[in-house]
């Protein structure tokens, strides 16, 4: 890497303010500071209905970090990392002189500061990849929805919850090293970034200043934004291995939605729709008897469609247990877990009703997804 020091006028002795940071270094600055903290609120503070404003958020941190790297190669002096990235070698001997008082001043990211660049953006590609992973395997979207079963959903979650844990450790550290050498070199350093300038004095490091290639930077990014996006959206236009049954029968719907909203077949394994179907006289509380014709076809397509035949989240989590007292979806442990945080009144509310009425705020309910996306929960 070719350094140079900053020349000076004769006489010169203050340092002067230049232009560092340029436009798109700033919104990347800040723009992922605004993702990481809705990210992290929405993630760790509230509830699940506040997933797709997660997930939005981190994705921004994500296309941010990637236009980034682009920008790393083809910005200029200041944005490349020809600039400022330094190997293992040269990193310790900047940070010994740090602790000896004795460093050089570099006009943009010093070694030090460089390298926690790296390791942030780092950690926030390894935090979307592992949280589409999960959204991939969990609510089978986006383009893990075609390699990951549900199965790998609880390792995917706790890896994406490590690595944001390190993303806020790593947030830290920086907020901690800006403080510090604001001090140490005089200069408000979150000014800068605001305004873009800061001073330069005759000895501080320069990197090589070079001409951005703008024009293809914006074609690399489009490029990226299409495969990214045509990734994300492919669940939507291409058939997802385990999804639930589409084509509903339309007995079973007749009969089912003549006293409440249609139940998907994937919601409950085959064991409970057999229970279900046998004790139709008493039908929580109301006879709902067929003749016993359609009772064996309905029993016959509600098994065959099951939650054994799908692989979805919805498809994993309700199961009943007559002997433990749960003989309805609202009963079970991950049915209460999930709604803990809305109030008695939201289902009892002329726009609910109870809380049985599952499509009252999950639009998709009777396909059996319960995509996070198409929720709308009033606590």
């Amino acid at each position: 890497m070719n350094e140079k020091r900053a020349e000076a006028a004769p006489g010169r002795t203050r340092r002067a303010p230049r232009p560092v940071w340029d436009g798109f270094v700033r919104l990347f600055h800040w723009g992922l500071m605004v993702s990481i903290v809705v990210a992290a609120v929405t993630g760790f503070l509230l509830g699940p209905s506040f997933i797709p404003v997660h997930v939005v958020a981190a994705s921004l941190a994500v296309a941010l970090v990637l236009a980034r790297i682009v920008w790393g190669f083809a910005g200029g002096g200041y944005a490349r990392f020809a600039g400022f990235v330094v190997g293992p070698v040269r990193l310790m001997r900047y940070a010994r002189d740090v602790l000896a008082r004795r460093e050089e001043r570099h006009v943009g990211h010093n070694p030090l500061g460089g390298a926690m660049m790296l390791a942030l953006m780092a950690a926030v590609l390894a935090a979307g990849l592992t949280g589409w992973a999960f959204l991939g395997a969990g609510a089978k979207l986006g383009p893990f929805a075609f390699v990951l079963a549900f199965a790998a959903s609880p390792v995917l979650a706790e890896l994406h919850e490590a690595v944001a844990f390190a993303i806020l450790a790593l947030v830290a550290l920086h907020v901690a090293g800006v403080v510090f050498t604001s001090r140490r070199e005089g200069e408000n350093l979150v000014r800068a970034m605001v305004t873009g300038e800061k001073g330069v004095g005759p000895q501080d490091i320069v990197p090589p200043q070079r001409e951005p290639r703008t024009g293809a930077a914006l074609g690399v990014g489009l490029a990226l934004a299409l495969v990214l996006g045509a990734a994300i959206a492919a669940p939507v236009f291409l058939p997802v291995p385990g999804a639930p049954v589409a084509e509903i029968d339309p007995t079973v719907r007749a009969e089912c939605t003549d006293c409440h909203m249609f139940y998907h077949p994937s919601l409950l394994p085959a064991g409970d729709w057999r229970r279900i179907m046998a004790t139709l006289d008493d039908h929580y509380g109301e006879d709902a008897s067929l003749d016993a014709d359609t009772a064996a076809e309905i029993t016959a397509w509600l098994t065959a469609h099951a939650a054994e035949s799908a692989d979805t989240r919805a498809s994993k989590v309700f199961r009943l247990d007559p002997a433990g007292g749960v003989t309805r979806i609202t009963e079970t442990p991950f049915w209460k877990a999930r709604h803990a945080g809305i109030g008695d009144a939201a289902f009892r509310s002329a726009e609910v009703g109870s809380r049985a009425n599952c499509a009252a705020c999950h639009a998709d309910a009777e396909s059996g997804w319960f995509n996070p996306f198409f929720a709308e929960i009033e606590g």
